[in-house]
């Protein structure tokens, strides 16, 4: 499906972001991580603004031009009891700073047909306490995701995709933690990959703009007390 494309994928050396690769190298993609993390392409922080340009000069100098890029790195530092300012500065130079450059640095290099995909999270419209940072940042490139979208109108199409629960660890959950999903288990990150290969496709060619939730119906299901195996107990 994506013989000879050029995939650029942040993040990309464990977790979702690693299934995203290894998906895009089974339908034919060349593929260019940049993770901290040690990888077969790009070290380095896209928290930092050099460190995004030098990578994205080796993708150019290596490819030219690239087809899909996948802003998929995030992290959390806490919230508003134990996160610093600088530390809340630097996941947002993480989460939407570096998308939005990245985009910025491919955008004369992206070829007919292109497509970005934001990865954000559900957390982009609920939250638990003390999150702020990362709930921001997701917040931030869900915002990102139809301005992009408007500004490269006719040159790339621009969508994010919100996951929800999506263990990365091979655990099976069984239960309240299972049945609070109307798909009836917890997601894993084939889920997410399989939306990112359908958004870079021909297939969503009328689709831009779009922030799409793969949460397995979490965030549509209300739950109350002796619901879907919940209780409420007073002693905890």
């Amino acid at each position: 499906m994506f013989n000879g494309k050029v995939a650029v994928v942040t993040g990309g050396a464990q977790g979702i972001g690693k299934v995203i690769c290894e998906e895009f190298k089974k339908r034919g993609a060349r593929v260019c991580v940049i993770d901290k993390q040690p990888n077969e392409y790009f070290t380095g922080d896209i928290a930092d603004e050099q460190t995004l340009r030098t990578f994205a000069d080796k993708v150019i100098a290596d490819y030219g031009n690239i087809d899909f890029l996948v802003n998929n790195a995030c992290l959390s530092r806490g919230g508003i009891l134990d996160c610093s300012y600088e530390d809340f500065n630097y996941v947002l130079r993480t989460g939407v700073a570096a998308p939005f450059m990245l985009a910025k640095l491919f955008m004369n290099n992206f070829n007919k047909g292109a497509a970005i995909v934001n990865i954000s999270s559900t957390r982009d419209r609920m939250s638990q306490p003390n999150t702020e940072s990362y709930t921001a940042a997701k917040g931030g490139i869900s915002a990102l995701t139809h301005a992009l979208a408007v500004s490269l109108a006719g040159k790339v199409r621009v969508n994010s995709i919100s996951p929800g629960w999506i263990d990365t660890h091979g655990n099976e959950y069984h239960g309240p933690d299972a049945v609070q999903h109307p798909a009836g288990r917890v997601g894993n990150p084939l889920d997410i990959a399989n939306m990112v290969m359908f958004l870079c496709s021909g297939k969503a060619g009328f689709i831009t703009g779009e922030n799409i939730a793969v949460d397995g119906g979490m965030t549509k299901l209300m739950v109350y007390h002796n619901d879907h195996g919940w209780a409420y107990d007073a002693g905890e």
